[in-house]
């Protein structure tokens, strides 16, 4: 049975978005993204530490976009 993957988009047109993102949260953090996109030789904390930037980011992003909308 083929393994679904969870990293698909909602919105595949937010792909550069996010990836810029991630390089400017890797620069605030001091963590050195790899050139080839290969995370393998990256250690859990920077990959979970570079994760939960992005997505505390992205909360506060959203919840400024529901305040705007009172």
């Amino acid at each position: 049975m083929p393994q679904s993957n969870s990293n698909n988009l909602v919105v595949p047109q937010a792909r550069a978005a996010l990836q810029q993102m991630k390089m400017e949260a890797a620069q605030e953090l001091g963590i050195q993204i790899p050139q080839d996109g290969y995370y393998g030789n990256m250690t859990s904390r920077e990959t979970g530490s570079l994760g939960g930037y992005m997505t505390k980011r992205l909360v506060q992003m959203a919840e400024q976009s529901l305040q705007g909308r009172q």
